[in-house]
């Protein structure tokens, strides 16, 4: 060790000893710990909160919607870091870049599943404290109300049709359907029946866990039936036949580009709202709205969603019919209602 640096050293081994710290129990302490296997590296616990908690008791579209987070906006970040070693400011860090580049809610999902994912690590005795306990959410959130309108859903419609047909099918499928772009993205082929014009959405991917019926209009059959099938493979939007199409966000930019300019900020789920409203300036009733929306608060909370057994097939074939119809109309530049 060269002379000044040996000077720094005996330094630094004085001014801990005027503090009270034996540096040599410091150094014991220090190899004793080199020696204690990692178990709460961050990218350790990722994959093992995925795997024992998120696939066992989530949905398996919210199982895929924490591990690519936390692989995303954790363990990218982190990999090679103990959970345990990490600070409030390290946390604060990670949440501010996300809000800074643009994406408040996803910066709030992170804090959400990562708090979920301490305090499972916490359970599970491989840390003592959550470093994301405390964490306040980084961004308020608002209930959405935005509603397409028809020029706008028209060019919605029109802009999808200058993308991959795997693209088109999807966005467009969405617009006839309503339903949500997960169920819409991952469906197989096994929940279409294409002779009744019917989409059957299990229970386990629905997300209240009931079995959705959708009838489907002819639109919708037509766009099902021109997707190339990959052998081998249940996925209808799917560009590898082992995953469902993926970076809807990409696609929703590529969209905004084919846009008119001054239209207003809009997000993929829009056009459930947007559906809804429709259908409902159309003359449809709200129970009928509601159940091929598959929800179960509304006209079907409580009591009534006990009792209520009625499944409203033809009202929801009717509807839909109508519905695609005037969307049609407006991809064909005929006036709107």
């Amino acid at each position: 060790m060269r002379p000044k640096a040996a000077r720094k050293k005996a330094g630094e081994v004085k001014d801990k000893i005027a503090e009270g710290i034996d540096p040599g129990v410091e150094k014991k302490a220090a190899r004793a710990a080199a020696l204690v296997p990692a178990n709460d590296l961050v990218e350790v616990v990722a994959k093992q909160f995925v795997s024992h908690y998120a696939k066992r008791q989530l949905k398996a579209s919210t199982a895929r919607d924490v591990e690519r987070i936390l692989d995303k906006e954790i363990v990218d970040l982190w990999r090679g870091r103990r959970l345990s070693m990490i600070s409030r400011a390290d946390v604060h860090g990670l949440l501010d870049d996300i809000v800074d580049r643009g994406s408040p809610i996803s910066a709030n999902r992170t804090r959400s599943w990562a708090h979920r994912m301490g305090s499972w690590a916490i359970e599970r005795g491989l840390i003592d404290a959550n470093p994301f306990a405390g964490i306040k959410a980084p961004a308020a959130e608002t209930p959405r109300d935005r509603v397409l309108s028809d020029d706008e859903l028209k060019a919605v419609w029109q802009a999808a049709d200058a993308l991959e047909p795997v693209y088109a099918g999807l966005i467009k499928l969405l617009i006839l359907t309503g339903q949500r772009r997960c169920e819409v993205s991952e469906l197989g082929w096994q929940e279409i029946d294409l002779d009744a014009r019917l989409w059957t959405l299990p229970a386990a991917r629905a997300k209240n866990s009931i079995e959705h019926s959708i009838p489907l209009p002819d639109a919708a059959v037509e766009i099902l039936k021109a997707r190339q099938r990959i052998a081998g493979s249940d996925l209808v939007f799917t560009l590898t036949g082992r995953n469902p199409i993926r970076g809807t966000q990409t696609v929703k930019r590529r969209i905004d580009a084919l846009m008119p300019p001054d239209i207003q900020p809009w997000v993929l789920h829009d056009i459930r709202r947007t559906v809804a409203s429709g259908m409902a300036r159309l003359g449809v009733n709200l129970p009928v709205i509601e159940k091929l929306l598959n929800h179960v608060s509304g006209s079907f909370a409580g009591i009534v969603g006990v009792y209520q057994r009625h499944s409203f097939a033809d009202e929801k074939r009717a509807a839909m019919t109508e519905w695609s119809r005037h969307v049609e109309q407006l991809a064909r530049g005929e006036a709107a209602i």
